[in-house]
């Protein structure tokens, strides 16, 4: 066969990732924190963008009678209703695209999307569509993250105490030094002798300014490790004694649980040592985190949860998270009329096209939330009712069958998005857990539950009787939870909870 060029036409679909596109998906995976700076952003950039009140927007309408003027981003509908399983309500409003799965491949038909866009109000089906207050707060209530204030850093605090016990200028450049060397915990990260290498001093010196260091407050600061923390902390209150630093310098058999040891080593009795646990614990070994830490910053709830008499469940959008974005019209009208210039009207224009893009971004952000968190709500309906033994193991897949998108939509609506529940606030990957197959041949369990009732085995367990990871497989089993021991083991682990042969010399020391 010859080979020769040729010209050959071909046709084809494919996806193009338009910036409007890129913008969509970005807001979807943003939490309330980072879609606010976002805005922030825009709103800087965007001439046309203007900052929304905290007002709906029927009643800002009315006020300033500019019907139509601005586009407000929050929609009036924020909230659904669950009663009996059905659908989920269709998108009502006026919206150019149905943006249920922009962000995704479209798993329903152009007819369906088509008859869903088309139907206003409510559905037919048990889901109502209700108008929600948004979050608690609204009402001018006392707001104590107002009140936060910059607390004093680590630094400063022994930076101040230095000053005063510290005399000679080189004292005071060693600690210091010292002291900027010390980490958030309160340790110091860096050896004697290394200090005195860079500063062009003797060794003994940095140790003596080290001990004076260590003599101020909090108590434990500045030790070089844990023993040294602790051995400050007990000496403070007179409880460093022989078999109390025999007791530290082998910390690690404390760690183990190896108590008999810890008796040889330090000839103390079962009384004594646990005497000595006792103290120990009483200690802070971290003492640095009461100072330099910034303000906690507390989770703000996406999606709240509500119960409602009949025993349904309401589930409504914070709208205290969303951010209001308006678009001036008017604004957009003078300057296009008063402007000649070819390229400020495609400028003017170019704004109008972002501003109005994204409102619609943020809306249609607000509503697949909405519509995701539903769902979870009604396959996790037994959790809400009672309690974590009832959590049913659940997927990405079976949220976007429901609900009629892509896989990649739920996993970017549920990342970093918390649900406030009558439980709780738990972040939405939270009620996604592994499947666990049941020995009877009935439902999968939870991995998640299936933890929750391995905890619970191990608190009620007697000291006479501690449970084997072979233990609580063959209880699990019993109760109809098909698992290996390896699994309980790994789930043991990330409980943080020791083996059995650890949690028998512990229950041994306080018997």
């Amino acid at each position: 066969m010859a080979l020769a060029p040729r010209l050959e036409l071909r046709q084809g679909q494919s996806l193009v990732m338009t910036p409007q596109l890129q913008q969509a998906i970005k807001l979807l995976q943003l939490s309330n924190l980072e879609l606010a700076e976002y805005v922030e952003q825009e709103l800087e950039r965007n001439p046309l963008l203007e900052p929304g009140t905290a007002e709906p927007a029927e009643r800002s309408e009315e006020r300033d009678g500019h019907e139509g003027e601005r586009e407000q981003v929050i929609s009036a509908d924020t909230s659904l209703s669950l009663s009996e399983d059905g659908p989920l309500p269709g998108r009502d409003g006026d919206l150019d695209t149905d943006y249920d799965n922009v962000y995704a491949d479209e798993s329903r038909s152009d007819a369906q999307n088509d008859a869903a866009a088309a139907t206003p109000g409510q559905t037919t089906s048990d889901w109502q569509s209700v108008r929600g207050s948004g979050g608690a707060g609204s009402d001018g209530e006392f707001s104590l993250e107002a009140t936060l204030t910059r607390e004093t850093t680590l630094t400063e605090h022994l930076t101040e105490q230095m000053n005063m016990a510290l005399k000679t200028a080189g004292d005071r450049m060693i600690g210091a030094y010292l002291i900027d060397q010390v980490n958030e915990a309160g340790y110091v990260v860096v050896d004697a002798a290394e200090v005195a290498e860079r500063l062009g001093t003797d060794v003994e010196d940095v140790e003596a300014v080290l001990q004076t260091l260590q003599t101020f407050e909090p108590t434990g600061v500045c030790a070089r490790n844990l023993k040294e923390c602790l051995a400050l902390q007990l000496a403070e209150r007179d409880r460093l004694d022989p078999a109390m630093q025999l007791f530290l310098e082998h910390l690690e058999l404390f760690a183990r649980r190896d108590f008999d040891q810890l008796m040889k080593i330090t000839g103390a009795d079962r009384e004594d040592i646990a005497c000595m646990v006792e103290d120990i614990r009483l200690c802070n070994p971290k003492p640095g985190l009461a100072f330099g830490g910034e303000p906690v910053v507390p989770v703000v709830p996406d999606v709240f949860v509500r119960a409602r008499r009949d025993g349904s469940w309401t589930v409504e959008i914070n709208s205290e998270t969303l951010p209001r974005v308006l678009v001036n019209q008017q604004y957009y009208a003078e300057v296009s009329k008063l402007s000649g210039d070819a390229n400020a009207k495609a400028y003017i224009s170019e704004c109008l096209n972002n501003a109005n893009w994204l409102v619609k971004s943020l809306d249609q952000r607000a509503r697949t939330i909405l519509k995701v968190a539903s769902e979870i709500v009604r396959q996790q309906d037994a959790f809400l009712v009672h309690g974590i033994q009832h959590l049913k193991p659940l997927n990405l897949k079976t949220i976007a069958e429901a609900i009629s998108m892509h896989e990649s939509t739920v996993s970017r609506v549920t990342a970093n998005k918390y649900i406030a529940t009558p439980r709780g606030i738990f972040e939405m990957k939270y009620f996604f857990t592994s499947a666990i197959a049941s020995s009877e041949g009935g439902a999968a369990h939870s991995a998640e539950a299936v933890r929750h009732r391995i905890k619970e085995l191990i608190d009620v367990e007697r000291a006479d009787a501690v449970l084997s990871d072979d233990n609580i497989v063959d209880i699990l089993k019993g109760q109809g939870v098909d698992i290996a021991r390896r699994t309980v083991a790994k789930y043991r682990e990330a409980l943080n909870i020791p083996s059995s042969v650890q949690r028998r010399r512990e229950k041994k020391a306080y018997a």
